[in-house]
């Protein structure tokens, strides 16, 4: 895979299925679908899918891709390949929240090594270099020509006093509990991969996730947490996320800087 033509791809697809998402965002109304999961799905998820793949087949054809709109995408044995969540964060989108995402990523040997996260309506975009060093990159967000870049690095916790970042959508008791085993000195919610990329930008030390997610939910803001410096580990035995597994379903995880104490399973 050739790292600059990669990013450069991801990059631009990323922004321009960003705009298709906005304009139907800022529309006034649009369609919600229920998938066979019971989960929601916008025409929004399907027109960003349908840009997001045509470009990438087109740019890489020999190149395995997984893609959350695509079921039958889901029944490949890969353990390299270009995996896509077109609209990660759907119930943000349809209750007009703002924090919702564009996440594509590389998965090489089991590991997303490039990504990008872009949040459209949050003006805020995450990704990779060809190098694997992340950065968040400031508008306005050019289609071929990038801006300004700021290196991303994670804290160095204080583990008397934790920065830890939430689930909006899908907090639970199991998450309240888990996280009354730290000395938290304050607490936010963020909907998406926004929260791997907070913590991938030292805004928040600790993301713990004890529910339901899927490795096209994780990629993208795995791969930028990484290059950050940061790591996410399974929750039941603090091992790293691996990728391409069966139906492509994740364990519970762990992401964080690598200073904060992890508390036990």
């Amino acid at each position: 895979m050739e790292q600059e033509r990669l990013i450069a791809e991801m990059r631009r697809l990323a922004i321009a299925a960003g705009a298709r998402i906005m304009e139907i965002y800022g529309g006034p109304d649009f369609e919600v679908k229920v998938k066979s999961d019971a989960s929601p799905v916008t025409e929004a998820d399907e027109a960003a899918d349908a840009l997001i793949s045509a470009g990438l087949r087109a740019a890489f054809p020999d190149v395995a891709l997984v893609t959350e709109e695509q079921a039958a995408s889901h029944g490949q044995s890969v353990t390299s390949f270009l995996i896509v969540d077109p609209l990660d964060g759907t119930k943000e989108f349809i209750n007009r929240r703002g924090d919702f995402t564009v996440n594509i990523a590389w998965v090489e040997d089991g590991v997303p090594v490039r990504g990008i996260v872009y949040a459209p309506a949050r003006g805020r975009m995450f990704y990779t270099l060809p190098d694997g060093r992340a950065v968040e990159e400031a508008g306005p967000f050019d289609l071929d020509t990038p801006g300004a870049q700021s290196p991303l690095r994670v804290s160095q916790p204080d583990n008397a006093a934790l920065m830890v970042v939430a689930s909006k959508s899908h907090r639970d008791q199991a998450t309240d509990d888990y996280i009354s085993r730290y000395n938290v000195r304050d607490m936010t919610s963020a909907g998406s991969s926004l929260k791997f990329c907070l913590v991938a930008s030292g805004e928040a030390d600790l993301y713990p996730r004890l529910g339901r997610t899927m490795e096209w939910d994780t990629a993208a803001g795995h791969a930028v947490l990484a290059g950050a410096g940061g790591r996410v580990l399974r929750f039941d035995d603090l091992t790293p996320l691996t990728y391409g597994k069966p139906g492509f379903a994740n364990p519970f995880f762990i992401a964080c800087a690598p200073g904060v104490d992890l508390a036990e399973g």
